[in-house]
C-alpha cells in the first residue's frame, strides 16, 4: 500500500497553498493525499475559539475547513485520491505522529493568525525538527496564484552540502527529486576563510582561501559520488555563510533540500542555525530530510 502525502491544514491561505503544492506532488508521485486538521481550541498562531452564539460551533467550523481544503485539492487535481482526518490534539504532536506513516509531510509557513510573508510559524518549525519522513515547508511569493508552485516550474532543484560527512538519505532524496521533475540538481557548498587565517604576506595572501575552497570542492565530490547518470548535476562552491548562500540559491528554484540530523531520544529542537535561516527566508519550498546520527 502506497504511503500518502500528508498535509497539515487549518484554513489559512498559507495552508491552502500547501494543499495546492501537495496535490501537484501527489500527482507527480502517483500517491494518495491525506489532509489533516489538528487543534486543541486553536490556541496556536493567534486564533481563538468561537464564543458568540451566532457563530458556527468549533466542530462545524473545523469540518468546513477540511471540506474546503479537500474541494480545493480536487479542483487542482481531479484524479487525486483524497482522504481527510480531524484530530483533537496539539498540531505539532499530531503531525509528527502522522509523519511515521507518510511518504512526505507538507505544511505552509504560518497558521491563520500569522502575517503573510512573516517568519515561519511555531508549528511548522517544531514539526520540521522532529518529522520522521521528509517534510516540505511551502514557501514563496505570497502573491502567487498557485501556478508557480507546480513541481518543475523552474527545472532546478538545490541541495545544500554541509560540513558533516555525506548524508546519504538527503542525497538520495535530492537525486530522486531532480529526476522526478526533469530538473538540474545544483549541489551547493558554502565556504569561508576565517579572519584569523588571513595573511598580509604577498606570496601567501591567497593560500588560506584556496585551501578552504578546495575543502568545499572535495566535500561536494564525496557527497555526489553516488550521483546517477540520468541526473544532470552542477557543482557550486560559493564563498559566504551557508545560511546566506543557500537563501540566495533558493531564488528561481523549485525546491531547496537540506538534511537534518536526528538524535534518538532527544526531544529538544534539532534544527541548526542554517536550517532555521533557510526555513524562515527561502524563496522556494524547502525540504528537510531526516538523517540518523
Amino acid at each position: 500500500m502506497d504511503l500518502p502525502i500528508v498535509v497539515g491544514v487549518d484554513g489559512s491561505e498559507s495552508a491552502l497553498r500547501a494543499v495546492d503544492w501537495a496535490a501537484d506532488e501527489a500527482a507527480l508521485r502517483g500517491l494518495p493525499l491525506r489532509l489533516v486538521y489538528a487543534s486543541l481550541w486553536e490556541r496556536y498562531e493567534g486564533s481563538r475559539p468561537a464564543e458568540d452564539l451566532g457563530r458556527p460551533s468549533e466542530e462545524e467550523r473545523v469540518e468546513d475547513v477540511v471540506a474546503a481544503a479537500a474541494r480545493r485539492a480536487g479542483r487542482r487535481r481531479a484524479d487525486a485520491k483524497i482522504s481527510t482526518e480531524v484530530l483533537p490534539e496539539e498540531p505539532e504532536y499530531a503531525l509528527v505522529r502522522e509523519s511515521r506513516g507518510a511518504a512526505l509531510l507538507v505544511t505552509g509557513t504560518r497558521g491563520r493568525g500569522g502575517l503573510a510573508g512573516a517568519l515561519l510559524g511555531s508549528v511548522s518549525l517544531t514539526v520540521a525538527g522532529h518529522a520522521h519522513c521528509p517534510m516540505i515547508v511551502v514557501r514563496g511569493d505570497q502573491d502567487d496564484q498557485g501556478d508557480r508552485a507546480r513541481p518543475g516550474q523552474h527545472a532546478r532543484v538545490v541541495v545544500g552540502v554541509g560540513d558533516t560527512p555525506a548524508a546519504p538519505e538527503t542525497m538520495r532524496f535530492a537525486f530522486e527529486e531532480a529526476r522526478r521533475r526533469g530538473a538540474v540538481l545544483d549541489a551547493v557548498r558554502a565556504w569561508r576563510c576565517p579572519a584569523h587565517e588571513t595573511t598580509d604576506h604577498p606570496q601567501l595572501a591567497g593560500e588560506p582561501a584556496r585551501l578552504h575552497e578546495q575543502h568545499a570542492v572535495d566535500a561536494l565530490e564525496t557527497a555526489l559520488k553516488e550521483a546517477p547518470d540520468d541526473v544532470v548535476v552542477r557543482r557550486r562552491t560559493l564563498e559566504g555563510h551557508a545560511r546566506t548562500v543557500l537563501v540566495g540559491a533558493s531564488r528561481d528554484a523549485d525546491l531547496l533540500i537540506l538534511g537534518a540530523r536526528r538524535r534518538p531520544r532527544h526531544f529538544g529542537l534539532q534544527l541548526g542555525r542554517v536550517a532555521h535561516r533557510v526555513l524562515h527566508h527561502s524563496d522556494c519550498p524547502v525540504a528537510v530530510v531526516p538523517e540518523p546520527v
